[in-house]
């Protein structure tokens, strides 16, 4: 990565999780394993294993991702319901101050603290400051009051004062960049795409990963395993997929579901995976873990809402059925099948037997290699 830099990652309007796979964590570490002094401030916002947030302590360790980590507390003057949600901090710039960063990566626009970073860029300017925005209508400002008063009024204010100071804003989809410039005001030629993507693994180990994994699980030469991964809403779809995969028949196909059911849906899904033997439910499953079972997969399924499981399963050369939204549309070129109802989702798992799985293959590892590798996308970062 060049020179070496000291490089500092704000996660204050959005969580940071220990021994996780989000975007956050690939470029910390991407930027650690490239030898930079690495710092992550971030709030108490973490992840309680179930399906939900959860706060944790203020502290100061070492991270997984080999980072500094210092989580910091919301402020005392305010009810914490509502410091968390204006994402209020004391002594950000104090702590950016002891540092001293060359580059800043501010994730997720939504927040106060854009305003205290963005002062501190104002006072040194050369140092390179990023936003990322990971904000679209189908994840947030989802009711009146958060819309029109926390997103339009507050969030919106701070990201103007802000933006002068920012060299780019950086969105994970078209629709990100749709969000930011409706509701934020964020000029077209601010905003920049900047996929989630994901660690590229080579062919040689792809297949090893696969022949690895197929055999624990006990599959033969011809099984044909469709995956679907995350914290399963009624949004995510998995009961479409699993009404879709009855009607297929043959004792060869394997559907793998893999990350949390969420209450709300957890007795009708279970009812539907307990009477087909061919489903697995396998549990919340560690980003490696994850990785083996999407390197020994065929197709990976995501009829609904967005995930990073998608951009992972293209690294690990696994062909992808997705819904056809316009933050779906760049991953076309990667061999992706769209679909938008349960007929063509049907339609489409069907085809996926008939299609020439390493040609597939191949496509998806080319898309991600060129536009996903994290280690691209963390060097974008440190650029001008």
């Amino acid at each position: 990565m060049g020179k070496k830099m000291k490089i500092l990652h704000l996660c204050l309007s959005c969580f940071y999780i220990d021994d996780a796979g989000y975007q956050e964590n690939h470029l910390v570490r991407q930027h650690v394993d490239g030898g930079h002094d690495v710092l992550v401030i971030a709030s108490t916002e973490t992840f309680d294993g179930k399906g939900g947030l959860r706060y944790t302590e203020p502290r100061t360790y070492i991270g997984s991702d080999g980072a500094k980590i210092i989580r910091v507390p919301y402020v005392s003057w305010l009810p914490q319901k509502i410091a968390r949600k204006l994402r209020i901090h004391p002594g950000i710039y104090k702590l950016i101050q002891d540092f001293r960063p060359e580059a800043m990566m501010f994730h997720g626009c939504a927040g106060n603290e854009i305003v205290t970073v963005a002062r501190y860029a104002a006072s040194h300017p050369n140092v390179l400051l990023y936003a990322d925005s990971h904000e679209d209508f189908n994840n947030s400002a989802r009711n009146f009051v958060s819309k029109n008063i926390l997103h339009r009024l507050f969030y919106r204010n701070r990201m103007q004062t802000a933006l002068p100071h920012i060299r780019k804003v950086l969105c994970i989809n078209l629709e990100s960049m749709e969000f930011m410039s409706e509701l934020y005001g964020v000029s077209r030629d601010r905003l920049e795409f900047f996929p989630l993507g994901g660690n590229v693994l080579a062919p040689s180990e792809i297949s090893d990963r696969r022949l690895k994994t197929r055999a624990q699980y006990g599959l033969s030469d011809d099984a044909f395993v469709f995956l679907q991964s995350g914290k399963m809403s009624k949004r995510k779809k998995l009961a479409d997929s699993l009404e879709a995969f009855a009607q297929m028949e043959g004792s060869h196909l394997r559907f793998w579901i893999t990350g949390l059911l969420v209450d709300e849906i957890k007795e009708d899904l279970l009812s539907k995976i307990e009477t087909d033997p061919r489903i697995n439910f396998l549990g919340w499953k560690s980003s490696e873990q994850l990785n083996d079972l999407l390197c020994a997969a065929d197709v990976y399924l995501q009829p609904g809402t967005q995930s990073v499981t998608m951009q992972n399963a293209l690294c690990c050369g696994c062909p992808v059925i997705i819904a056809d939204v316009p933050g779906h549309q760049p991953y076309v070129k990667a061999g992706a099948t769209l679909v938008n109802d349960r007929k063509t989702l049907l339609n489409a798992m069907r085809d996926a037997l008939t299609w020439d799985s390493i040609d597939k293959r191949s496509i998806a590892l080319r898309f991600a290699r060129k536009t996903l590798d994290y280690k691209n996308l963390a060097m974008r970062l440190l650029k001008a």
